[in-house]
């Protein structure tokens, strides 16, 4: 048995218009605000009755005594599907910036039609509420200049969230050698200070948080034979190594 959580648009139509007589003039005999949700209204058609969110109502004019045919409402059920789903991708984006694929996921756990979501996601990308570039570039920088990870953590950050190899590539790319390797000395050097043991015991502990945080093994090499020959521990960096 298959289950689908996200039912195509037709599918839609077919459900909440099941009971909904053929070749029959509908007329509106009551418009109600629908409990719990701030713009659903209820419509009925005597009998029968759809909900439909306040903007599709008002696009439609679905007041008492305008009236319909099933074929009508197939259209403006679909509507209202991309009204919700519309609203729902507004909300998400409420706290923070999404990438396409964090919507996407978002409008299938709402159940949404895949039919639906695309037009949708396209929607918010031309309306510039969903840019994977800028996404990728402000995250890239927050990530090395705010919380001192490496490329290689941001790299699979990146990913993660859905944004295209190339994409990744090129945002890394504005980010240098240099100012990776000052940022992994930087972090270093503030965990090395706070570990106390003796050079073998800072080596180990610091290599694996500079590891943890994304830093390649030859940079952390580099890192910690300067922490070395800063505090004298002299032949130590020959005995550092690591893979990435």
């Amino acid at each position: 048995m298959v289950i689908q959580l996200n039912p195509e648009p037709e599918e839609q139509e077919e459900q909440v218009l099941a009971h909904f007589p053929e070749n029959e003039l509908l007329e509106i005999t009551r418009v109600e605000l629908q409990k719990k949700s701030k713009h659903r209204y209820i419509i009925h058609f005597g009998a029968y009755n759809m909900t439909v969110h306040e903007d599709v109502m008002i696009k439609y004019r679905m007041i008492n005594g305008n009236t319909f045919i099933k074929a009508d409402l197939e259209e403006i059920i679909v509507a209202d599907e991309r009204q919700r789903a519309y609203v729902e991708g507004l909300r998400y984006l409420e706290r923070k910036a999404r990438t396409a694929l964090e919507m996407t996921r978002r409008l299938r756990e709402k159940e949404i039609g895949e039919t639906i979501i695309a037009e949708v996601l396209q929607r918010l990308q031309q309306e510039r509420l969903i840019d994977d570039s800028l996404y990728a570039k402000q995250w890239a920088e927050q990530r090395i200049m705010n919380q001192r990870k490496g490329k290689m953590r941001i790299r699979q950050e990146l990913r993660e969230k859905g944004i295209d190899k190339s994409l990744i590539s090129e945002v890394l790319e504005n980010i240098s050698p240099e100012q990776e390797l000052e940022i992994a000395l930087e972090t270093g050097r503030k965990k090395w200070n706070l570990i106390r043991d003796d050079a073998a015991g800072k080596r180990n502990k610091t290599g694996a948080f500079l590891m943890r945080r994304g830093f390649t093994g030859e940079m952390v090499r580099q890192v910690l034979n300067t922490l070395l020959q800063e505090e004298d521990f002299e032949g130590e960096e020959k005995e550092i190594y690591y893979n990435d």
